[in-house]
């Protein structure tokens, strides 16, 4: 790419990179996209909920729940930003955010809670014989002029699952009491890493929450993160530069863009080739070709348990034994390593997403005994082994052997 010449302004190239990277920057580190690609159902879902709140005054509690980077933030802030956009909404909802992170203990979070509502003025020195006595005055000092009804408080929760850990889950209690009384219309948000979080709260807790869940799973294929990617760089109408700007987008259309650069200002054939090559990839099985041999044997194992039980979940410790015959049964150099450290790999196939915990499965059993499953085939599983670098050729031979 030269540098750029049009009827209405004049950029050099090293301009329009400039407010390319600008855009680009804003974008992704500060902007909130009116809706999030992927997730159509549980945004109206959140907003549905969070609209009966800010807009009827029913009260509710929710949970987003998904793995970090999943996108459960940028859902609840999307979702926000266009419920704001109401003059009623924008009026009258209170918002408190905390973190588990960093209101750590009840005390904490109440002085948090009191900074947020800017009710330090109102709570002067009085003094209060328990939390929700404290919580109570709050809510009741956000009463309206005519102190005949209250505005609408939306508590946000961001690390749900450390707000457990408070003494006799304190916080929790009083402010899902409240949402389920009805007295004050107050919305319970919580977002949260840990898929058994409702296994973590009391049962006076759990009694008090609507058990709703809104789950965001990394469940996109390569043809969506593609299309999420175009969009994401896509530049806008009214970039400075109209004929930059259209070639641009016309180029993000292609997986060959990775190797643009200003040394290499245009698509070669062999940018198209490599490309060609990122379509026909998985994803997961890509990931197989970073694991340690350990962990690829452990892989191997459940893949044959699969075969025998025909895809029923399992639990480590068949994965083990499975592996125990292996290194048993044949003389070779796999080290027959500790159980503790083969638990430990198991665990980073599961922060992997390689394997999850069956649904249902109590999370309270040992860690051994949780029922898992392998979100593999046999074939990506196969096809990954021919790419491993170094495969030690006994573990190719027992992935590909008949069990015995």
């Amino acid at each position: 790419m030269s540098k750029r010449k049009s009827k209405e302004n004049s950029f050099s190239l090293g301009e329009c990179i400039a407010q390319v990277h600008m855009i680009l920057r804003a974008r992704f580190c500060h902007y909130i996209p009116g809706k999030p690609f992927g997730v159509e159902a549980q945004y109206k879902n959140l907003m549905d909920l969070l609209k009966q709140t800010a807009v009827h005054g029913e009260s509710n509690s929710v949970l987003i729940v998904g793995p970090r980077g999943a996108g459960k933030t940028m859902l609840l802030r999307s979702v926000l930003k266009e419920l704001m956009e109401m003059k009623q909404v924008k009026e009258n909802l209170l918002q408190v955010h905390l973190n588990g992170l960093l209101q750590t203990d009840d005390k904490i979070a109440l002085k948090e809670v009191t900074r947020q509502l800017q009710l330090e003025n109102v709570v002067g020195d009085k003094v209060f014989g328990s939390f929700a006595e404290n919580l109570a005055f709050l809510l009741e000092a956000l009463k309206k002029g005519n102190r005949s009804s209250s505005r609408p408080v939306l508590f946000i929760l961001d690390e749900f699952d450390l707000f457990a850990h408070h003494r006799n889950q304190t916080l929790l209690y009083n402010l899902l009491d409240v949402a389920q009384s009805a007295q004050t219309p107050v919305a319970v948000v919580g977002l949260t890493c840990r898929l058994d979080v409702l296994e973590l709260l009391e049962k006076r807790v759990k009694s008090r929450f609507s058990h709703r869940q809104i789950h965001l799973l990394n469940t996109f294929g390569f043809k969506e993160y593609v299309e999420i990617f175009q969009q994401q760089l896509t530049l806008p109408k009214e970039f400075p530069d109209g004929r930059f700007a259209q070639e641009w987008n016309q180029n993000i259309q292609m997986l060959a863009l990775s190797q643009v650069a200003v040394s290499n200002p245009n698509i070669r054939l062999p940018d198209l080739l490599a490309a060609s090559r990122l379509c026909t990839m998985d994803s997961k099985a890509n990931v197989l070709h970073g694991l340690s041999v350990l962990e690829l044997c452990l892989i191997i194992a459940m893949k044959h348990l699969n075969s025998i039980y025909e895809g029923e979940p399992f639990n480590f410790e068949m994965v083990y034994n499975e592996f125990q015959k292996f290194i048993q049964r044949r003389t070779h150099s796999i080290h027959n390593f500790e159980k503790p450290v083969v638990l430990k790999a198991f665990e980073h196939l599961h922060q992997l997403e390689l394997i999850k915990p069956m649904d249902g499965t109590s999370t309270r059993a040992q860690k051994e005994y949780q029922l898992v499953k392998l979100l593999l085939d046999s074939s990506q599983i196969m096809d990954a082994l021919q790419k491993y670098p170094h495969c030690p050729t006994e573990v190719q031979l027992w992935a590909s052997s008949a069990l015995e």
